[in-house]
């Protein structure tokens, strides 16, 4: 077997693991279990508690202790195990803690896998920016497979997701210790400090105020799309309590629909570099905002039947949303900061948007619709609440627009988009 296919494999079962439940957790919580949705809104900040730590934790394993592909795989055979109790949980509290051990033992492994590629590529003298993207695709992929096999099973609404999930995850784990070696680079280098090691340096650059900005934006633009991942997929799921639209498409499959959403990021990430080059750093991250207000603002009105155009066309929206604002805003710290600290400082915009952004949009938009957005029997007004998500991500955009400085310099984008590295897709936020 080829290195590449090997690779292939791994980037896709990565992201099948996560695929198999993430869109659909929202269904298996409101539709089935039937809880209420402030608890709700702590679940999908699990990834950012985690998110914030155990990245940089087991990084620091693997660069000192531990091979990186084993680390890797111990980590997925313990995701798999808390995967396989989930189903047994019966309270939302519990619930809570199962999915934060989960996400501990899994966060980290999207860096590692990573790692464990680059380690890879490199030893076999394949030049990584030209060998790994056509690799990493295949990590999209896997989660649009995963959400089309839990959907066509019809295990949205089913713990069996779960299950489903734990089964990747095993094999994963144990395909993992057949890979080559990627032994620890800095086993006998002396020790770094808890600050350098978790990349702590970085928050120096919130001293200069438009990096301040930028990152407090970053946070901002985190808490929505917690939102799209949290509440879309229940959202169609809700209408099979209206007869008229029980027997259409986006209500019996509601994640295929969503997987559009996957499918747009691939095909967005193809035009960034001309959006970038055309427009700038500042205009291409104000489109992303834009967008998530049309994503949030058609949701509102759209529905599974005359208006699906609606749903569909804010799920192909979607990809600009995400991506514009992913890419040029890490090509933005790319650009600002000096090479010593440009590694810390990706990190930091991570952190922001993946970390303190998700538990921020997951805890706080699940209060608000439980306390405003839903009535005594259960029943959430959907269209308000889109519309209220949609208000959010059109404030932010104003606010941008006057608040965070910067011009465009085209040498410097020329110089720099084509070597960066796109940051964690939806899959992994």
């Amino acid at each position: 077997m080829s290195t590449k296919l090997r690779l292939i494999i791994l980037s896709f079962l990565q992201f099948f693991i996560w695929g198999s439940w993430l869109i659909t957790i929202g269904a298996y919580w409101f539709q089935t279990k039937e809880w209420s949705g402030s608890e709700f809104g702590a679940i999908f900040s699990t990834m950012g508690i985690a998110s914030i730590f155990m990245p940089s934790l087991m990084g620091i394993v693997a660069d000192k202790y531990i091979n990186a592909e084993k680390l890797y795989g111990v980590l997925h055979l313990l995701g798999a195990v808390v995967l396989c109790t989930v189903p047994l949980v019966t309270d939302p509290s519990t619930f809570f803690w199962v999915i934060l051990l989960n996400m501990i033992f899994y966060m980290p492994t999207l860096a590692l896998s990573i790692a464990v590629s680059y380690s890879v590529l490199k030893r076999e003298g394949l030049d990584v920016v030209k060998d790994y993207p056509p690799i990493r695709v295949w990590g999209t992929i896997g989660f649009i497979v995963a959400m089309w096999t839990v959907s066509l099973l019809g295990f949205e609404k089913s713990a069996s997701q779960f299950y489903v999930a734990a089964g990747a995850a095993f094999l994963l784990g144990f395909y993992s210790f057949t890979l080559p070696k990627c032994p620890p680079l800095s086993k006998n280098t002396p020790g770094r400090s808890v600050v350098d090691a978790l990349g702590l340096k970085s928050f120096a650059l919130l001293r200069d105020p438009k990096m301040l900005v930028f990152f407090l934006f970053a946070l901002l633009l985190g808490a929505a799309l917690q939102l799209t991942n949290a509440y879309g997929d229940t959202f169609l799921h809700d209408f099979d309590k209206v007869p008229a639209f029980q027997d259409t498409l986006a209500v019996k499959y509601p994640a295929i629909i969503m997987s559009i959403s996957q499918i747009s990021e691939t095909l967005f990430i193809l035009a960034i570099p001309f959006f970038l080059r055309r427009f700038g750093i500042k205009q291409v991250m104000f489109f992303s905002m834009v967008a998530w207000v049309l994503r949030f603002g058609l949701f509102a009105f759209g529905d599974p039947g005359s208006g699906l155009w609606m749903i569909i066309l804010s799920c192909i929206v979607y990809g600009m949303a995400f991506d514009f604002f992913n890419i040029s805003g890490s090509l933005f710290v790319e650009t600002q900061t000096t090479p010593s600290i440009r590694a810390s400082a990706q990190g930091l915009f991570m952190m922001m948007t993946n970390g303190f952004g998700a538990v921020l949009g997951s805890s706080v938009s699940g209060i608000v619709i439980e306390r405003y957005f839903t009535d005594a029997n259960g029943v959430k007004d959907w269209h308000n609440i889109w519309l209220s998500f949609a208000a959010y991500a059109l404030v932010i955009a104003v606010l941008f627009v006057f608040l965070f400085k910067h011009k465009h310099n085209p040498e410097l984008v020329d110089e720099h988009v084509e070597d960066v590295e796109p940051l964690l897709t939806i899959e992994q936020a």
